[in-house]
């Protein structure tokens, strides 16, 4: 992908639909009018405001024609979904045009970067909030007899606004009333719908059980739809894998308006959602995962280190051994600057945040053999239960009631620009010094860098077992992340640049051919389909092939099996295209 297209695609995504289609009229109508620019030779006054005259004129016809038709698009398609809501209770209660007057909270609730709320940004012509699976065959039903682009949303936490954002006339299904949870505590396993949150699935099971988790995410209002369809990492993930990885069904409603469990979409299906992302193949209503077990205590530590504490060597010593531990512990690192309490100058600060299944006397032991140079000390540890660690990571006070997890509200909603890498080699000390530089930059004062160690089970599901990919050989993966509160493209241009500077200096340290990437992370940056809807798989593979590996091949297939015509697609969406080798048959 050229880096204008780049640019171009991701920096705030500020053009609208309307403003889009409107240029590239006006440019059309140029072009028809050019003879009349060419014959200027002289110009004359005369000329150039008869010239101007009719592209003024040219330009009111267009702007009445890409009004009426967008009116007509949206006015077919309430009439459709009012008019098929027969037997089930009345679709029209949950439909939010832009004239009602909840449609802006509706829309808002839901949106967790606010780079996506700008008046320019493009906004849906409708909200759907299905109460029953038979509103969303409704839906796309009618999404597809009237042109309509569906965007699903469960939690709202895509980092590219995939789910509420597009620049085609698109209408959001938002399953945030689906959102039940039934949780089977002596098979451990668990039915929840797509709409619930992370929260209010760890709720439900430490509701029901003590000793049974599950693996996935630390942020609690992360909608479970999205989050597992892209992979699902978490802190347990060296003991138990990928919250993908703990799935046994699903409930998905494709582009036929079908309601298809793991038996009736065949294994092929199947295996695409648990990591290939829900948005190419349907409409993923819910999952039956597998619980886990968790024992009655856990012990978690915060332990922060500035330069001045030897940090860039402790972060240095942590790549030869995170990956090596015993798969009980997890120990991540998040990099900050902070001032110096010294002087009030800046510093690195990196903090070794941990999860260890198990109580502190057996922890200490272990960091005493692996790890002494951290200096872990009892009081450093905090023994609590399970449900009290997800708190803990969340960011919730001590002592917080569990009920905070029901809260569909994030604790801090802040404009983000986030990245993606994988390390398979230690970086050096040099190398880390040069990450500091950065940091130390204006922008760098609201970055994140988070390093999440790899290993244990990751290490033994194989590649091709999901769409997920990045298994054995990987140390640990990152996450880059800039922060920014204050307003205007501006703002955000400056702070996205900083984070591509970044990432291009992090390149000989990080995977290689390709440079991989985690879906959901997602990153506009390594790649985009075309806008016209016919991408080629050369074109795709550019990003697809960052995120997936190889499995992008077999998700391909797959796409052109489920939905043929491309009807559920976005910006990063798998094509319904074969590889030229298949092409040529073989």
């Amino acid at each position: 992908m050229e880096k204008s297209s780049a640019i171009q695609a991701s920096h705030v995504r500020s053009h609208s639909l309307f403003q889009t289609g409107l240029f590239k009229t006006t440019v059309q109508i140029k072009e028809l009018l050019s003879p009349l620019y060419a014959k200027r030779i002289p110009a004359t006054s005369d000329m150039e405001t008869q010239t101007s005259s009719l592209l003024s004129l040219a330009l009111v016809l267009v702007f009445t024609f890409v009004l009426a038709t967008s009116a007509d698009v949206h006015g077919n398609f309430i009439q459709c979904l009012t008019s098929h809501s027969q037997n089930t209770t009345s679709i029209s209660q949950v439909i939010y045009t832009q004239n009602n007057s909840s449609y802006s909270s509706v829309l808002e609730f839901s949106i967790q970067n606010p780079r996506f709320l700008s008046a320019a940004t493009p906004k849906p012509l409708v909200i759907i909030t299905p109460l029953h699976e038979s509103h969303i065959q409704i839906a796309i039903n009618c999404s597809r007899k009237h042109g309509m682009q569906i965007r699903v949303r469960s939690g709202g936490h895509d980092y590219e606004g995939f789910s509420y954002v597009s620049d085609a006339p698109f209408f959001v299904l938002d399953l945030i009333n689906l959102r039940s949870i039934s949780v089977d505590v002596e098979n451990s396993s668990a039915w929840v719908q797509a709409g619930a949150t992370i929260g209010e699935l760890y709720y439900r099971t430490a509701e029901n059980s003590q000793t049974l988790g599950f693996p996935a995410g630390v942020c609690p209002t992360v909608g479970v739809g999205g989050h597992i369809s892209g992979g699902g990492y978490g802190l347990m993930l060296r003991k138990f894998g990928l919250a993908a990885d703990n799935v046994i069904d699903a409930h998905i409603i494709d582009v036929n308006g079908r309601i298809l469990d793991r038996e009736h979409m065949g294994e092929d299906l199947f295996w695409a959602i648990r990591g290939g992302g829900g948005g190419s193949f349907g409409v993923i209503t819910a999952w039956k995962i597998k619980l886990v077990p968790v024992p009655s205590t856990v012990t978690v530590f915060t332990v922060p280190k500035t330069i001045e504490q030897n940090a860039t060597m402790l972060v240095h010593r942590w790549q030869y051994i995170a990956d090596k531990f015993d798969e009980d512990l997890f120990i991540r690192i998040i990099i900050r600057v902070i001032n110096s309490s010294e002087d009030g100058k800046k510093t690195i600060q990196a903090s070794f945040n941990s999860l260890f299944l198990g109580g502190a006397d057996e922890l200490l032991p272990l960091m005493q053999k692996d790890f002494p140079e951290l200096g872990l000390i009892r009081t450093d540890c905090l023994e609590m239960s399970w449900i009290e660690s997800i708190l803990y990571f969340a960011g919730f006070p001590t002592g917080a009631s569990l009920d905070v997890l029901l809260d569909r509200t994030p604790l801090t909603r802040r404009s983000f620009k986030a990245k993606s890498d994988y390390v398979k080699e230690p970086i050096s000390e040099i190398g880390l010094e040069g990450i500091w530089r950065r940091f130390y930059e204006e922008e760098g004062a609201t970055a994140e860098m988070i390093l999440s160690p790899y290993g244990g089970k990751m290490n033994d599901i194989p590649e091709s077992e999901t769409p997920f990919p990045h298994r054995i050989g990987n140390i640990y993966k990152i996450q880059h992340l800039v922060y920014w509160d204050e307003e205007g493209i501006e703002a955000s241009i400056r702070h996205i640049d900083w984070i591509r500077r970044l990432y291009s200096y992090m390149t000989p340290y990080v995977s290689k051919s390709p440079r991989a990437a985690y879906l959901n992370y997602r990153d506009l940056d390594i790649g985009v389909n075309s806008n016209k809807g016919n991408t080629s798989y050369a074109q795709a593979s550019i990003w697809g092939i960052k995120y997936f590996k190889n499995n992008f091949n077999r998700l391909v297939h797959v796409k052109a099996m489920a939905d043929p015509t491309n009807f559920f697609k976005n910006e990063q969406s798998i094509p319904p295209v074969s590889p030229w080798w298949k092409k040529r048959g073989n």
